[in-house]
C-alpha cells in the first residue's frame, strides 16, 4: 500500500536529500528508521533532491508498504524517536498505488532568506549578507523570470537534464520588520542549483553590479557563465509541493511570519 510521507528537515547535517555511500542523506536516515519499525525493507522516493546544506520547510516523500498502517499516529511517534533530531516526521496519508511524489506534483515553491547583519544564531539558516540591497530593483529584475521559460543561465553543467524549461509562476522579494529578506520562487519544476543562481544574480542586481535590463540580458544569452556566483545553501527552503487536490493535499500547515527568527521552518 502507497502512502505519502510529510517531512520537514534542517539540511545543515546532510549531504542532500539523495542517498549516497558513505555519507548521511535524509533518503537513507527516513528509509533506515521506517525499515526497522516496518522490519521490511522500504523505498522512499522524495519530491526531488535538495542538495547539501539545502533545507526543507515542508517536503513529500511516498514508500510502499507491506501491510496497511493500522495506526499512523502511533507509526510517526515511533519513527520522529527514531529519525535523527533534524528531520521531523508531520503527517502519513494513504494514497492512490498511482501516486509518485515527484512525478505526480504540479508545483513547488523555494524561499531564500538573506539577514543583512551578523546573527550567531541564525547563521545556519540564513545567508548573513551585509551590503546594501536595493528590492526595488531586485523585483524589477526578477519579474522577468516569469515572462521566459528557458532557464539555461542558471541550470547547472552535466545535471542530465532532458529540458532546462520551466514554468515560473512567482519570484518576488519581500522585506521583513527587522531588514530581513525573503525570496519566493513557484514553478512547476526547478533545476539543480537553479534557485541559489538566481538568487546570487538578483543580489548583484540588488548591490548595483548589475542593472534590470542586464539582468534580463543574463538570462535571455541562455549561458552558466553569466550567472553571478550562487547564493550559500543555508539560506534556501523548500517550502512547498503540491499536487492535484483530488490525488493530495497539503495537511502541514505554514507558520505565520518569515520575519521570525526564532522559528525554523517557513
Amino acid at each position: 500500500m502507497r502512502y505519502f510521507l510529510e517531512l520537514g528537515y534542517l539540511g545543515s547535517p546532510f549531504y542532500g536529500w539523495q542517498r549516497q555511500p558513505d555519507r548521511p542523506t535524509v533518503q537513507q536516515s527516513v528509509e533506515q528508521a521506517l525499515a526497522t519499525l516496518l522490519q521490511e525493507p522500504v523505498e522512499v522516493v522524495g519530491a526531488g533532491r535538495t542538495d547539501t546544506g539545502v533545507h526543507a520547510a515542508y517536503y513529500v516523500a511516498h514508500a510502499d508498504f507491506a501491510r496497511p498502517v493500522e495506526d499512523a499516529e502511533q507509526l510517526l511517534y515511533k519513527l520522529n524517536r527514531l529519525l535523527p533530531v533534524a528531520i521531523v516526521a508531520h503527517r502519513l496519508t494513504p494514497v492512490a498505488e498511482t501516486a509518485h511524489a515527484r512525478f505526480s506534483a504540479v508545483e513547488r515553491e523555494y524561499r531564500y532568506f538573506v539577514e543583512p547583519r551578523k546573527n550567531p544564531f541564525t547563521q545556519a539558516m540564513r545567508w548573513q549578507y551585509t551590503v546594501p540591497l536595493d528590492v526595488g530593483r531586485m523585483n524589477e529584475a526578477a519579474r522577468c523570470l516569469l515572462e521566459t521559460d528557458d532557464f539555461t543561465t542558471f541550470a547547472k553543467l552535466n545535471s542530465n537534464n532532458t529540458t532546462n524549461r520551466c514554468s515560473v509562476r512567482r519570484a518576488a522579494w519581500e522585506r521583513g520588520t527587522e531588514g530581513e529578506l525573503r525570496f519566493t520562487i513557484r514553478a512547476d519544476r526547478f533545476l539543480r542549483n537553479m534557485v541559489r543562481a538566481i538568487v546570487g544574480t538578483l543580489v548583484d542586481v540588488g548591490r548595483g553590479r548589475y542593472t534590470a535590463e542586464e539582468f534580463r540580458a543574463i538570462v535571455a544569452a541562455r549561458d552558466l557563465s553569466l550567472a553571478s556566483t550562487g547564493a550559500p545553501a543555508q539560506g534556501l527552503f523548500l517550502s512547498d509541493v503540491r499536487y492535484p487536490p483530488e490525488l493530495f493535499e497539503r495537511g502541514v500547515a505554514r507558520t505565520r511570519d518569515f520575519a521570525d527568527t526564532k522559528t525554523l521552518f517557513y
